[in-house]
């Protein structure tokens, strides 16, 4: 015995329902990042439209194996939430205080140098978009926008300045003095950069500032006309904030910055700062409380991104026992190998203020400038608040350790 199947006719209000179009839209840029659900899709549409060379210079990590951006980004894969169920997050807000001031997301555009190298709306798309979003950004000194034009590209901006120390103290005082008078109500001083790591994408593409026309360079930059074309005809792509000279980044960090940086030029620039002073790159417990013995108001659990010493410590990992040593004393923000909201959360969950992303908006800010930048961002926020409510909470408080663990293979 067969089962009968019984048919009907379509009604044309259910075809029509059926048939409906989706919403046009025009620009085939706007097509491409309105399709980008994450940010590793941005980092796809980022490689295919930056030549290999930037590409690379945002993506890469220190060392031959880049063990330290690897393994920071396995760790955030193992990790595991337990959510709480029958809670009602029905109003889930993703509004915290960082640094004293609520920002409309856990977590900040990190400092990055050579913005204007990714695209050439630089560091002016990247602060117009903090603005828009009601989140803090961090300007590098080794940015390529100097702290002025920077300022008045997001004027309501809450800014942050980032900030090596260089052999000569003079021109030290005289950037802190300038981000003073430009309103940035934060500085990041940043310490786990005495010499150059070994970047070695960088070696292989023959990166230098300003880039230098290879044959290489000629072969890859006819893929990308468009990038080039942008490049060549606006303001020199150089350090606004450096009086450097041409030579790889590797060269010019070894050239300026200070590697007998201790604890007493820390104390030195507490006395020269009013504002909030932050100091990155911290990667363990002791260093933490001797820094802010010393006065920092806040660290960020750093390994520069996986760029500087390779098998460094993954800063997620160190979040727990740096909020136990240091009780409340001081804020601790943490970065590197953050690609999704929920690596976000789980950074918060485990005992961050906040987190400091970066390659996630260059790979927006590769794959369409401003626009993508605003997508990393509305991909950000929503996977945050996503994750919030899954595991049952209304708000960046109640986040608990043990709502996260992780797992060891």
């Amino acid at each position: 015995m067969t089962d009968k199947v019984h048919r009907r006719l379509l009604r044309p209000a259910e075809l029509r329902e059926l048939l409906r179009p989706a919403p046009v839209q025009l620009g085939g840029l706007e097509r491409r990042l309105a399709r980008a659900a994450s940010i590793a899709d941005l980092r796809t549409l980022a490689r295919r439209r930056a030549p290999r060379a930037v590409f690379d210079f945002a993506d890469g990590g220190a060392g031959v194996g880049e063990l330290a951006l690897r393994r920071a980004r396995e760790t955030f894969r193992r990790i595991e939430f337990h959510p709480s169920a029958l809670r009602d997050v029905s109003h889930v807000s993703a509004e915290t205080m960082i640094l004293g001031k609520l920002s409309a997301q856990p977590f900040a555009f990190a400092p990055t140098g050579l913005t204007r190298m990714m695209h050439t709306g630089g560091e002016r798309a990247v602060v117009a978009v903090a603005e828009q979003a009601g989140i803090p950004y961090a300007l590098s000194m080794m940015g390529s926008t100097t702290i002025e034009e920077t300022a008045r590209a997001g004027p309501q901006a809450r800014k942050w300045f980032q900030l090596f120390l260089w052999r000569d103290r003079g021109r030290v005082k005289d950037l802190v003095d300038r981000a003073a008078a430009a309103g940035y109500d934060t500085l990041i001083l940043t310490v786990d950069t005495p010499v150059a790591g070994t970047r070695l994408r960088d070696v292989h593409n023959g990166l230098t500032v300003p880039q230098q026309l290879t044959l290489r360079t000629f072969v890859n930059g006819a893929l990308h006309p468009r990038y080039w074309f942008d490049l060549l005809t606006t303001e020199p792509l150089t350090f606004a904030n450096v009086a450097a000279s041409e030579g790889t980044v590797a060269d010019q960090i070894d050239r300026v910055f200070d590697p007998a940086i201790t604890i007493a030029d820390l104390e030195w620039l507490r006395g020269h700062w009013q504002g909030s002073l932050v100091v990155k790159g911290i990667q363990s417990v002791s260093d933490a409380q001797r820094v802010v013995d010393a006065g920092a108001d806040g660290v960020v659990l750093s390994s520069h991104g996986g760029r500087q010493l390779d098998r460094a410590p993954v800063p997620v990992e160190l979040v727990p026992a740096v909020r136990e040593r240091l009780d409340g004393r001081a804020e601790i923000l943490v970065d590197t190998g953050m690609t999704t909201g929920a690596d976000i959360v789980a950074a918060l969950a485990l005992g961050a203020d906040a987190a400091l992303v970066g390659r996630a908006f260059l790979y927006g800010l590769m794959a369409g400038g401003r626009r993508g930048v605003a997508r990393a961002v509305e991909i950000l926020g929503r996977e945050v608040v996503q994750t919030m409510a899954l595991l049952g909470v209304n708000n960046v408080t109640e986040l608990r350790p043990e709502h996260v663990s992780i797992r060891f293979p």
